[in-house]
């Protein structure tokens, strides 16, 4: 366990810091991180700090930076999004939705709002939509669950198909609409006892309904919320004092008559083992933490009393036992004998020994299956994502323990002194003033990295390594991070976080075994993954030095699936009775059949009326054939060096499908230069006779026979080798627009040697693998900008706002300069995300 970078605001004043006021910060699914600060600007106004905050503040009405949300990229810390967030109390709740595109805040105002991404920007938010208990403050909040549970079978992690590795388990939704849907929604617990559920319905109409938890009201000082397989809600809360018990209530949720309707329940309570305990029932006065272990696992729930000096930790199980029945009521009922009675009883699982302070808990979202063999094989491979939870403790530390023993796994120090493990805590000397400790903690979805905010308004990045630090031999490392990498794939969630555990020679090997196991699943599964899984490889080629020109290709590879699928989906039947295969199919299978290097010739074979457009879509589609046509020039005149691996490009040369999909596509180009010659990509050609087309697509047949998957595999001959050698003489060939320039992180970070950032301010970084000298790979700053999805210049210094894939540093303008359907359509492909799978953030305009 090792820091990775650390995050801080310019210099605050000392007085600025609110150390009473509790922090929250939350971590997406698509590795977005919102958090709250501690620090409030003096009265004149006069804060010191981020230029963005500082804006904010400009308004003498707001003087309070703990009101503010924070969000941020985990590859572009510094490029923090500060959200006035217009909660008139300190914010104690925060809670992203399971799509990571929604975001939950709550304040000491009992306000809850929603918040969603404007234009799908993630650093653009709005809040259309909230609730309020008015004057009482929330102190537990969670979005309502979906239904959707995976199991990670550690056991089966060498299976081949991924529906044996992450099962699907049966669990119901809170509450559905008609036809099985689940119906999306908030519930939240107040101080005073109530609880609020909020539902969404799918015409916008928020339904809101507040009820008591209990006929006999008390405060709650600390609440979570888990949900059962059921349905049901249930719902833990403790008035802060360990002489008191911590009460369990089950919340049933439904709509009657257009309205939300609530009914709670009393499920068995439990007192802390430590308190029970004469000798150290006055030494742990108060409850300071109460966390179920899963937010799907109801039955367990960890525990933490502690003083000003020490805590300790229980984790408790609740568990049916058998009630024993008296003999009298055993023989006038034989039934009772037969069957007996159960009571749900909470047990203790494993309690710790006096630590330090605990001041911040985090736990495994990673959903891994607990049975006993899944165990047993993750202790043997020493796979521990998921089973660890982290503690941080007021002297600066971090404790990762096992979530079922609380045995400690891992340790990590911010101080420079470190600290034997056995000594006691009580009899470590204080330091004078408090120590810097992390305030509030989250672990990643695949726990293999931490975010802190310390009480100092700073942001740590934690790596967290599968093993724990044990040393393993390089194969079982590998398998470890392919398996995590595989459920990334399945689930659709951000794989950041597995990434800061790559080192650059495991590259090759997982890319290999990534597409052994992508090749292994059923066909349909392939269809549905086969976007995802060339993204994956691509932010894993970022991190070698090696394989720069693989992430340039397999860039242009999404490309060209998506072009060949928008330009195929414009066609249409003729007469509407047509066969079961739609043009674009039809297309393909007459393409693959006809292996003529004629154009014309395979032309003949295809039903021209279907290819009919609007002259006015096909003009607007001309930036996208010309890619097509540039692509195709480019790699034939690449043919002859085709053994140069830092040429990008040459892994098409013997990718049959990839050739197979440009045919098809410049068949299609030149059936529409015949209806409107304008949108035929422009050539520069020594010869004013000469029919480039024809001679592109000759020469692409020859190369597409050599290497389709129908027939044998063979070298091009040399004849072609030749006329391709000849092309730069013939054509001027293109300088293609490879690979968008991301500045992002995790290429650039070093093992052991975390980076110092600043919010607000890019930092200047150590070069990457991405900044070799190739073949026109490096842009200097200044030079004409790529619009890299719809092929437009945009010039060095664009006008129009733009936006930015926060993945691949993909550029592409945020409104549209063309209003024809077709564009549109070809549009709707990224409207949320980037081709890659990367979410968006608005660009700043850059100014000479």
């Amino acid at each position: 366990m090792d820091l990775a970078y650390i995050c801080e605001w310019e210099k605050w004043p000392k007085s600025t810091h609110c150390p009473s006021v509790p922090l929250a910060c939350t971590w997406s699914c698509r590795n977005l991180i919102a958090f709250t600060t501690d620090l409030r600007s003096d009265d004149q106004g006069g804060v010191v700090g981020h230029s963005a905050v500082v804006a904010v503040l400009t308004a003498p009405s707001l003087t309070d930076l703990t009101r503010m949300i924070h969000i941020l990229d985990t590859e572009h810390p510094w490029d923090v999004h500060s959200i006035r967030s217009e909660h008139s109390e300190a914010i104690t709740c925060l809670e992203w939705d399971q799509s990571g595109s929604r975001l939950l805040s709550a304040d000491a105002d009992g306000q809850i709002k929603c918040w969603s991404m404007a234009d799908h920007l993630a650093n653009s938010w709005e809040s259309p939509m909230g609730s309020l208990v008015e004057g009482d403050p929330i102190v537990a909040l969670s979005w309502l669950h979906n239904g959707v549970k995976l199991a990670l079978h550690v056991e089966k992690s060498g299976a081949s198909s991924f529906g044996e590795k992450f099962s699907r388990v049966k669990f119901s939704p809170s509450l559905t609409l008609f036809g099985g849907k689940p119906m999306e929604g908030w519930i939240a617990v107040t101080v005073s006892g109530l609880v609020t559920v909020s539902l969404l319905k799918p015409s916008g109409q928020v339904l809101t309904s507040t009820e008591s938890l209990c006929r006999l009201r008390g405060r709650v000082a600390l609440a979570d919320i888990a949900f059962t397989g059921g349905g049901n809600i249930v719902v833990a809360t403790a008035d802060g004092s360990s002489a008191s018990p911590v009460q369990f209530y089950k919340v049933c949720v439904s709509v009657v008559n257009e309205k939300c309707r609530i009914d709670t329940e009393i499920l068995p309570s439990l007192f802390m083992r430590c308190t029970t305990d004469l000798n150290r029932r006055d030494r742990l006065p108060a409850i300071t933490h109460l966390k179920f272990l899963a937010r799907d696992m109801s039955e367990q729930v960890l525990l933490c009393a502690s003083s000003q000096t020490s805590s300790v930790v229980e984790c408790w199980s609740l568990r049916k036992e058998g009630l024993p029945v008296n003999n009298i009521f055993q023989q006038l009922s034989p039934a009772v004998g037969d069957k007996q009675p159960t009571i749900l009883k909470w047990r203790i699982l494993s309690a710790t020994n006096d630590l330090d302070r605990v001041s911040a808990v985090a736990l495994p979202k990673l959903p891994i299956s607990l049975t006993n063999t899944d165990l047993k094989v993750a202790s043997d491979t020493q796979f521990y994502p998921g089973l660890g939870l982290a503690l941080a403790f007021h002297d600066g530390s971090v404790h990762i323990v096992h979530r079922l023993s609380l045995q400690t796994m891992a340790i990590f120090y911010s101080s420079a002194a470190p600290r034997s493990v056995d000594e006691p805590a009580i009899k470590r000397p204080r330091t004078t003033g408090p120590a810097v400790h992390f305030k509030a903690m989250q672990l990643s979805w695949t726990s293999l990295a931490l975010v802190g905010i310390d009480n100092h308004g700073r942001l740590s990045m934690l790596r967290i390594s599968p093993s724990m630090g044990h040393s393993l031999d390089a194969g079982l490392a590998l398998r470890h991070l392919l398996f995590l990498l595989e459920y990334c794939m399945v689930t659709g969630y951000d794989w950041w976080d597995i990434l800061l555990h790559v080192q650059p020679s495991m590259v090759q090997s997982l890319v290999e075994k990534l597409h052994e196991e992508y090749t292994r699943q059923k066909a349909e599964l392939q269809q549905v993954l086969s976007t995802r899984i060339l993204a994956m490889k691509a932010s894993l080629c970022k991190l070698s030095p090696c394989a720069v020109t693989r992430v340039c290709e397999y860039h242009a590879k999404l490309f060209l699936i998506a072009a060949s699928s928008t330009l195929k989906s414009l066609l249409r039947p003729h007469v509407l009775n047509t066969p079961d295969k739609s043009p674009g199919d039809r297309l393909t299978e007459i393409c693959a059949k006809i292996t003529d290097v004629d154009i014309d010739k395979v032309m003949i074979n295809l039903k021209t009326e279907e290819f009919v457009l609007d002259m006015n879509t096909l003009q607007a589609l001309q930036q996208l054939l010309q890619w097509v046509g540039d692509f195709v020039l480019y790699l034939l005149a690449s043919l002859p060096n085709q053994g140069s691996p830092l040429r990008p490009g040459h892994s098409f040369l013997r990718d049959g499908t990839s050739l197979g999909m440009l045919r098809e596509l410049m068949v299609v180009i030149r059936i529409w230069g015949l209806l409107k010659p304008s949108c035929l990509p422009v050539y520069t050609a020594t010869s004013d006779t000469q029919d480039s087309m024809s001679l592109l697509f000759r020469l692409l047949t020859k190369l597409w026979i050599c290497c389709r998957d129908e027939g044998p595999t063979s070298e091009p001959d040399e004849a072609l080798v030749d006329e391709c050698c000849l092309l730069p003489s013939q054509l001027l060939i293109p300088s293609l627009d490879w690979l968008p320039v991301s500045d992002g992180l995790v290429s650039r970070l070093q093992p052991k040697q975390p980076l110092r950032l600043h919010f607000g301010k890019p930092p200047a970084l150590p070069g990457s693998a991405t900044s070799l000298q190739l073949d026109g790979l490096i842009r200097a700053p200044g030079q004409p900008k790529m619009d890299h999805l719809r092929r437009l210049h945009l010039g060095a210094y664009p006008t129009e706002a733009c936006k930015a894939c926060t993945r691949c540093g993909c550029v592409t303008m945020l409104k549209s300069p063309n209003k024809t359907t077709a564009v549109k359509q070809w549009e709707q492909r990224w409207i949320k995300n980037c081709l890659c799978g990367g979410l968006w953030w608005r660009m700043p305009l850059s100014y000479p």
